[in-house]
């Protein structure tokens, strides 16, 4: 045979194909899911409840809304956590931002009449700091996030001690409740929202009422709504921005990324000063809820934080998670606390079921990481 003849051409097989072209079945797309363990799990806890807690009231309009008021309450830190776990660090410094921004909000209001707005807008602007200190630490001196903000754990919840004795002589600061009515910034953090529509509801027959007449539920808390919006806009930060890009980068090898243009320095700092903005959103919501701040409000706050983000399938080296499954992760931790309670468990057991659900996500998502690398 002439060696110029040509060969008869071979259509290329799937293996040949490049693989960005290759169509990818629907298992092995849910395999690749960070969520997907946190959402069988929340499917599990869920069908457990709905059977031991059946006539407990758990799933009555206002037994949902106690549990996803608790989830909610711990889904606005750990979005910010995810998001920091993703770039590849970490933030223990959580629970105490919460203590000591509640602190910096009911001291200015209370003891020397600031305007709610004012004292709300400085807890802000200090938690601001406090991430932007954090950052550059963890930046300049290459020391773990961990040790870090492990320090600043303390330091803060010390500052929250010490500036209440001193300017107050106790430890907790009540009466910010006589300063909401009326104050703009005040109402983005207290109170419910929808109440028209479940009052309407319930003059048409489609909401249980009260001995007065009025409905059982009568909004949705507006903790609910932070969680929900700010798990939604992290969702898009991370699938649809280079922002988002850039977080996966860090988390996943700095070193390249860094090498490849992306400001790691800058992302890890901005993503600091995110936890500590989410934990003074949360000790607004708080405050405004109780009418007072305490010193050690948000205690062990940044452990269930981070439970949240691993149940909700984020890797502890960075560079894997979503906001969504740090999302099933707290509505899980809700149900769970909420649904020993209506099924009459002892609730000194809960942290137990809490240690258990820990292990049990870590194992669950490691495995499930494993078929996902076999299905390639």
């Amino acid at each position: 045979m002439n060696s110029t003849e040509t060969k008869p051409s071979v259509a290329p097989t799937a293996a040949d194909q490049d693989e960005r072209i290759q169509r990818v079945s629907f298992w092995k797309k849910a395999l690749n899911r960070p969520e997907l363990g946190a959402l069988a799990g929340a499917v599990l806890v869920l069908a457990f409840f709905i059977a031991a807690s059946s006539g407990t009231g758990m799933f009555t309009p206002a037994g949902i809304i106690n549990f996803l008021e608790v989830a909610a309450q711990l889904g606005i830190i750990a979005t910010a956590a995810a998001l920091l776990m993703i770039g590849g660090e970490f933030d223990l410094s959580i629970g105490s931002m919460i203590g000591l921004a509640g602190i910096l909000i009911a001291i200015p209001a209370v003891e020397y009449g600031w305007p709610l707005w004012a004292a709300i807008l400085l807890a802000f602007a200090c938690a601001g700091l406090v991430g932007w200190i954090n950052g550059n630490l963890v930046n300049k001196t290459g020391l773990p996030s961990f040790i870090v903000t492990l320090g600043f754990l303390f330091i803060l919840r010390g500052l929250a001690i010490g500036t209440s004795r001193l300017l107050t002589g106790r430890t907790q600061v009540g009466g910010v409740q006589d300063h909401i009515p009326g104050d703009w910034f005040a109402a983005l953090f207290s109170g419910e929202v929808a109440t028209g529509l479940f009052s309407w509801m319930a003059a048409n027959g489609w909401m249980a009422t009260n001995f007065a007449g009025n409905p059982t539920v009568t909004g949705i808390p507006v903790s609910i709504v932070w969680w929900l919006g700010l798990t939604a806009v992290a969702t898009w930060v991370l699938l649809c921005t280079p922002y988002g890009n850039w977080i996966f980068a860090s988390g996943g090898d700095a070193n390249a990324a860094r090498n490849s243009g992306v400001p790691v320095h800058r992302v890890k700092i901005s993503l600091f000063m995110f936890t500590a903005f989410s934990a003074t959103i949360f000790a607004c919501i708080q405050v405004m809820d109780t009418g007072s701040a305490d010193t050690i409000r948000g205690l062990l706050k940044e452990l269930e934080a981070i439970i949240a983000v691993v149940i909700g399938g984020a890797l502890l080296t960075g560079g894997y998670g979503s906001a969504i499954g740090a999302a099933l992760g707290a509505l899980i931790f809700g149900m769970v606390q909420m649904g020993i309670f209506y099924t009459g468990v002892n609730t000194d057991w809960f942290q137990v079921f809490l240690g258990v659900m820990l292990l049990v996500a870590v194992l669950f998502n490691n495995y499930m990481r494993k078929k996902a690398m076999e299905a390639k």
